[in-house]
């Protein structure tokens, strides 16, 4: 690296596929970028007839969708997963935690070769961006997509990434993830983990603290597996423990 220094989640289709390869646009790697939202609802029929999965490597990990049958530890790799992208209180304000003057902070995914040639204080990242993965049931998968664009919304995309679950022997899955990528409006890029820190300990809105998101991300990977510790989420979630000793 060049110095040292807020709901996503992905929708997996059970599907082996032996060629992944896609149309990269700027910053965005192996994600394939849908053009626009109607095609994640394109053959809803189809959709239902195959496994329908959806990765969490937010606050889905503790926080489970609706409608599924399965949860199945995992990750992804070639991403770094940062408290990069903030929330806004627009069409989906109730599912986060900040307001327009103090919008929250929430993870997105960042193509590690992106992330590589930027300035980040937290300047080391694991190679697998661990989560869980959800299967929805088939008669469902409709009503889950149209949750999952409501929420996110703000600033966030459509793209495809290969998932590996935990289970070694297990095939990877083609994946679809809603991802807040650099070149989106609301895209924050690297902070001081500090000010970022305090900006999260004081920042709320309807679904409540922003700290909670964070902190309950912290927990929740800690517990998802021996190596799915994220020292970036774990660091800034000791800075804001730290503050709440302060001012209590």
């Amino acid at each position: 690296m060049a110095a040292a220094s807020s709901s996503a989640f992905l929708v997996i289709h059970f599907v082996r596929v032996p060629n992944l390869a896609c149309i990269h646009p700027p910053h965005r790697g192996i994600f394939e970028t849908m053009t626009a939202a109607a095609d994640s609802h394109a053959d809803a029929a189809d959709d239902a007839a195959a496994e329908f999965w959806l990765y969490g490597y937010g606050s889905l990990i503790w926080k489970p969708p609706p409608h599924f049958d399965r949860r199945i530890p995992g990750y992804v790799t070639g991403y770094v997963r940062r408290f990069w992208q903030p929330l806004l209180t627009r069409v989906s304000s109730e599912d986060h935690r900040g307001t327009p003057e103090a919008p929250g902070r929430v993870v997105t995914l960042i193509e590690r070769s992106y992330w590589e040639d930027l300035t980040d204080h937290h300047d080391a990242a694991p190679e697998k961006v661990w989560g869980v993965a959800y299967r929805i049931t088939p008669d469902k998968v409709a009503e889950v997509k149209d949750y999952l664009d409501i929420r996110e919304i703000n600033g966030y995309s459509i793209h495809y990434t290969p998932f590996q679950p935990a289970d070694s022997a297990a095939p990877p899955i083609r994946t679809l993830v809603y991802i807040g990528t650099p070149d989106n409006a609301q895209f924050v890029g690297p902070q001081d983990p500090q000010q970022l820190a305090e900006h999260i300990f004081r920042s709320r809105g309807p679904s409540g603290w922003n700290k909670d998101y964070l902190l309950g991300l912290d927990v929740a990977l800690e517990e998802l597996s021996p190596e799915s510790g994220d020292e970036h989420v774990a660091d800034l979630a000791r800075r804001v423990r730290a503050l709440e000793k302060v001012v209590g």
